[in-house]
């Protein structure tokens, strides 16, 4: 049985593209750029200054608050300025630029394995802190927080995502294959921190290679099982998997362990295992380069702060002939798009996808008014309506869009915006009101209090 969720849609995969590449570890030439907000919360305080001497895995940004992660250097070399710099999101963000000497001088011993027989939880917690680790597949949200929950013995499962639903993407699917101990090892450690919780790997029916790597990884170990699930889109966000899994409906507003779940990502679980096992911070993580526009796309395991610019250069550069479109950090339902490559990769980054045309462009000029077809209901995870939700954004009624139709539940995974006959960009302009209720309610809490 092929374990699956209500609605989503089927986008063509493209995966053939670079299922198959090994990772390869990229060492960056140029300069590394650091931007201090790599997650969500606070972002991060420099603790070091212009001219100082770095290596790889030092620290030089401390967490500065609750919700916030420290940032490690994951090159050698010399700080070069404490400056605004562009990121992928087009904003000039404050960032720590490193003189990249090419050299990659660890600051410590990260390849010999520690003694964890007698760890406590309560260390590789403080480990997994120490290490910086964040939500690798999506927002990027701090992990030890995550794995801090009120009532820990509520916890009954614990997921590893291993879903890569995305179109383009088969990063993870190359780290299940060639790293299934460790991503097993990392969710054990997790594991035991919640005594009541069962270890479930989801992981799509398109990747059988990693479905027998992780089943075999995981026999004999009696809490965690490997659960193949229907390889459909959004299969892998959290709310999707949870269903999968649990048999739960998570409200949009509720995080997963208020019913009963921790859900991380294959690479975090990764970096979990190196944390605690090797007190190795996190400084790189597995991402795919593809897209129709890429002469040679694969798969790396990239040092953050490289510059998008560069691995388009270590995949070959763009195809011949071939004019470039559309730049998405991710894939091309929920990636983001920006407009030069000249921006580094950050901690939560785990795709560029370059292609040769733009499907939102055409659609756009293909435009109709709403058929009223019903199509984008039937495929919305969340059994959300977005026609009415469309309508109520033209009328500016966001307190119906927010209250009566529950719009802040939608996750924007784009299959509405997909599936459209007419070509509507509904995801968009249901990014668009989310955001601008938020300014609204802001605005209207600082005017109660003047």
């Amino acid at each position: 049985m092929k374990f699956t969720f209500h609605g989503g849609v089927h986008p063509e995969g493209h995966k053939d593209l670079s299922r198959d590449v090994p990772l390869r570890l990229f060492d960056p030439k140029g300069e590394m750029v650091y931007p201090l907000s790599q997650h969500i919360g606070k972002p991060a305080r420099p603790i070091v200054k212009k001219g100082d001497s770095i290596l790889v895995g030092q620290r030089i940004a401390e967490a500065d608050g609750f919700v916030s992660a420290h940032i490690y250097s994951s090159c050698s070399g010399t700080v070069k300025a404490i400056e605004k710099r562009r990121t992928l999101f087009g904003r000039l963000q404050e960032s720590i630029v490193i003189d990249n000497d090419g050299q990659f001088t660890p600051a410590g011993d990260f390849t010999t394995r520690r003694d964890i027989s007698g760890i406590t939880n309560e260390e590789i917690l403080k480990r997994i802190k120490d290490a910086a680790i964040v939500g690798l597949g999506g927002a990027g949200f701090p992990t030890h927080i995550k794995l801090m929950p009120t009532e820990p013995e509520s916890i009954r499962f614990c997921i590893a995502n291993g879903a890569e639903c995305e179109p383009y993407l088969t990063c993870n699917d190359q780290l299940m294959r060639m790293y299934p101990d460790e991503i097993v090892e990392g969710l054990e450690l997790v594991l035991r921190l919640f005594p009541n919780a069962q270890g479930v790997i989801g992981i799509e029916d398109n990747k059988p290679e990693a479905i027998a790597a992780m089943t075999k990884a995981a026999e004999g170990k009696e809490k965690i099982k490997v659960l193949t699930v229907k390889a459909k889109y959004p299969q892998g966000s959290e709310r999707s998997l949870i269903k999968v899994v649990s048999g739960i409906d998570i409200p949009g507003t509720m995080l997963p362990a208020g019913v009963g779940c921790i859900i991380s990502n294959v690479g975090s679980l990764y970096a979990i295992q190196r944390a605690v096992c090797y007190e190795e911070p996190l400084y790189s993580h597995c991402l795919t380069v593809s897209g129709d526009a890429v002469q040679n796309p694969g798969n790396f395991i990239v040092r953050d702060g490289t510059s998008f610019a560069e691995l388009l250069e270590a995949s070959g550069g763009l195809k011949e002939g071939v004019t470039l479109k559309k730049a998405l950090a991710g894939g091309p339902m929920m990636g983001i798009a920006f407009g030069s490559l000249d921006v580094p990769v950050h901690k939560s980054t785990n795709g560029l996808t370059l292609l040769a045309e733009d499907a939102a462009e055409k659609a756009a000029e293909n435009m109709t008014a709403c058929l009223r077809c019903g199509r984008c209901a039937t495929v919305c995870p969340a059994g959300l309506v977005p026609q009415r939700m469309a309508e109520a954004i033209i009328s500016k009624d966001f307190d119906y869009f927010e209250n009566e139709l529950h719009g802040l539940e939608c996750f924007q995974c784009g299959s509405c915006t997909y599936i459209c006959p007419a070509g509507r960009p509904l995801m968009q302009e249901f990014k668009r009101a989310k955001s601008e209720s938020m300014i609204a309610k802001r605005a209207k809490k600082e005017g109660g209090k003047s």
